[in-house]
């Protein structure tokens, strides 16, 4: 018997509203939706970002994409942004929140605008975003995606709020999955390990980011190119999964995560944290606290918001 909520692989014809868009995992995701004949709506606050990604698109054949310029910070602005993709296409079939940022830093230092911010995007963006499309995805007894992280079960020094973050979206899609089901709604979340996106290429600018990356094993330290992490999360999208590993291995991973914090795993990260927390004041000394916490594109934001002093 085929049950309520069936694969949509054939993702032609579908329209997914996709944040985070301008960039990384979300640009190359939506190229391979319309790859795939999907229209994808681009919803990221780099409004010009989000016209450049949106002229590629249509570049590579088919109409220009509705492009969205949004902070998903605001309930408010998602609900705008949904409504005009209803009034483009008539429909949404999936929600994918993915937009996201990371802080940077020790407890006893770090900036607590950008911790805050950190949960602001990742947390309650994430809400915003998937509250705003669900009446539009019931009704098409779609879908709702969600990014994680390996970072929502494996906990980094110096990440608080990126790991708090990440662990709470993959707490809300594991209850949004069930509150949804009885709807026709699926709904997951994508665990993903290195990419190579601006986010990271942001993060290693920093020292004590470096460094941490440094402990992970060598084999775990390779990252995927975003068009790579994206063609496995669109063929788990049209597949309705409830986890999609970016790479594969990371579901061992996640089934082992009771013994990431055993102290025998955490003896590298231990000795590791003096000399991170040095690094992070380092910068700090010459920088002040919000550029050793913010990765550069959010420091420039969080000034334009009045947030953090130039």
């Amino acid at each position: 018997m085929k049950r309520v909520g069936s694969a949509i692989s054939d993702l032609r014809g579908k329209v997914v509203l996709v944040t985070g868009a301008a960039s990384g995992i979300g640009a190359a995701g939506a190229a391979e939706l319309q790859r795939r004949g999907a229209s994808a709506v681009l919803v990221d606050q780099d409004a010009p970002g989000l016209a450049t990604q949106a002229e590629a698109l249509a570049r590579e054949g088919g109409p220009r994409p509705l492009a969205i310029p949004c902070d998903i910070a605001s309930l408010a602005a998602c609900e705008a942004a949904v409504q005009a993709a209803l009034e483009r296409h008539g429909r949404l079939d999936v929600v994918w929140a993915n937009a996201g940022m990371a802080a940077f830093g020790p407890l006893a230092y770090t900036d607590p605008a950008a911790w805050r911010r950190c949960i602001e995007v990742n947390v309650m963006g994430s809400f915003h975003t998937v509250r705003a499309a669900l009446p539009a995805v019931k009704a098409a007894r779609g879908y709702v995606c969600l990014t994680a992280s390996v970072a929502s079960f494996a906990h980094p020094p110096m990440m608080s709020a990126y790991a708090a973050s990440k662990a709470a979206v993959e707490a809300m899609a594991n209850a949004w999955r069930i509150e949804l089901a009885a709807h026709g709604v699926d709904v997951g979340v994508i665990h993903a390990s290195w990419v190579r996106t601006p986010l990271v290429e942001d993060g290693e600018q920093h020292p004590g980011f470096v460094r941490l990356r440094q402990t992970v094993p060598a084999p775990m330290r390779r990252a995927m190119t975003p068009r790579q992490a994206a063609q496995r999360i669109v063929e788990g999208m049209g597949r309705r999964r409830s986890r999609i590993w970016v790479p594969g291995w990371v579901r061992w991973l996640h089934a082992l995560r009771a013994l990431l914090h055993l102290p025998q795993a955490e003896r590298a990260l231990r000795q590791a944290a003096p000399e991170l927390e040095a690094l992070y004041l380092k910068v700090m000394a010459t920088e002040g606290a919000a550029a050793s916490s913010y990765a550069p594109r959010e420091l420039k934001r969080a000034r334009e918001r009045g947030e953090a002093a130039d």
